[in-house]
């Protein structure tokens, strides 16, 4: 267990806490086991009765630490080929097959991941400082997590290719009217709403809670059917000279040059 994830069980309510702030909550290979770990022990827990992800230090999560990511990719392509760090794909298979409600508590920035986890969730509180951005394609990459699916779902196809495809970062406000997150809320205010949500709903009846959540999301098998489609893409992504462009631009702290990619040069 990392020391950068918090996980504690309150009134029923599993908290999820991000405490790596230095580096803006980005998740590593550790971090996405934690949470694995933590969600798979909660589906074999009656106690528990729904989840809180929340952020430290002003964040909630600037997606995967790349250097990380980039180390585990390559480690991943020497042993089996795939290229894609397991514990982050097997943390994203997790989401849609979770029984228990899900919410998130979001204050700053909410990049990559930190955006499409917030797809998957039942409730979404942010403070105004919120911002969600989906830079995937800057990375000469796609999408994740089934957010190919969740987005459109949530804001319709406009919005969604907006966010993914442009690359737009959405404010709180924006989010709001989107349909991503359910109230904006004071920063000094932001757990306390989230938990006292998550309280209210760990003190319904279980057995309907449950089957209310199932029935309204009947899609998760296409949405897992989906993950896998966008996680063999970006496997197919990861070695192009875009994607080896953009990561080296990020590395040396310079812009990408995508036309000498392409040229290669």
């Amino acid at each position: 267990m990392t020391k950068e994830i918090e996980i504690r069980i309150e009134d029923g309510v599993q908290v999820i806490r991000f405490l790596r702030a230095d580096k803006k909550n980005a998740f590593t290979g550790p971090m996405y086991s934690a949470m694995s770990e933590a969600i798979d022990a909660s589906e074999k827990n009656d106690a528990i009765a729904c989840h809180v992800f929340i952020g430290s230090g002003g964040v909630f999560s600037a997606g995967n630490d790349i250097n990380d990511f980039l180390r585990r990719a390559q480690t991943t392509a020497t042993s089996d080929g795939k290229g894609i760090p397991a514990p982050s794909l097997d943390f994203i298979r997790r989401l849609p097959k979770v029984t228990k409600p899900m919410i998130a508590a979001v204050d700053g920035l909410a990049i990559g991941i930190g955006t499409t986890l917030l797809l998957h969730c039942d409730l979404v509180y942010a403070t105004p400082a919120a911002s969600l951005r989906t830079p995937f394609l800057d990375l000469g990459l796609i999408q994740e997590a089934g957010s190919s699916i969740t987005a459109q779902t949530r804001m319709g196809y406009p919005r969604a290719f907006e966010m993914i495809c442009l690359g737009e970062p959405f404010s709180a406000e924006r989010a709001l009217q989107a349909g991503i997150i359910n109230a904006v809320v004071p920063a000094d205010q932001l757990e306390a709403t989230a938990m006292k949500a998550a309280k209210r709903l760990a003190a319904k009846p279980r057995q309907a809670l449950m089957t209310s959540r199932r029935l309204l999301r009947q899609n998760h098998e296409a949405i897992s059917g989906m993950i896998d489609q966008e996680a063999k893409a970006y496997q197919t992504l990861m070695t192009s000279p875009e994607a080896r462009e953009a990561f080296t631009a990020f590395l040396e702290k310079r812009p990408p040059d995508f036309a000498k990619a392409r040229r290669g040069g």
